[in-house]
């Protein structure tokens, strides 16, 4: 099967987040998406997903947990084995960007919003 979901990492139903902005821009320019997060709820047309689920069809990371609480999901995200990691700003982790490249994972310190809006996704 082809990888092409991207899971959004810091998922919220709450509409000013940007997590929130970029799931349903993501939804709009027809990528599938997971939602994980650490509150309840739907977001973009998808529920919003607690813990550390399992995946197997992850293309692309993007992160909206700042790098003091990511520490807990390393193994988790290096074990989705997905194609890249995106950065987004306040996210930047220097060792989490070096775990992923270890494990042969792109690592992109980039604005999934902006990559979308520029059509560099």
């Amino acid at each position: 099967m082809e990888k092409n979901k991207t899971l959004v990492l810091g998922a919220t139903p709450n509409r000013e987040r940007y997590a929130y902005l970029a799931a349903n821009k993501l939804v709009h320019h027809g990528y599938d998406i997971v939602n994980v997060g650490i509150k309840q709820g739907e977001l973009a047309g998808q529920e919003i997903l607690n813990g550390m689920p399992e995946r197997e069809d992850v293309d692309t990371v993007t992160l909206y947990v700042g790098p003091d609480r990511q520490p807990p999901y390393y193994d988790w995200i290096i074990g989705l084995k997905p194609r890249r990691i995106i950065f987004n700003p306040g996210t930047e982790n220097a060792e989490l960007a070096m775990l992923a490249r270890k494990a042969g994972i792109e690592t992109n310190v980039a604005c999934t919003l902006v990559m979308l809006g520029s059509g560099q996704y």
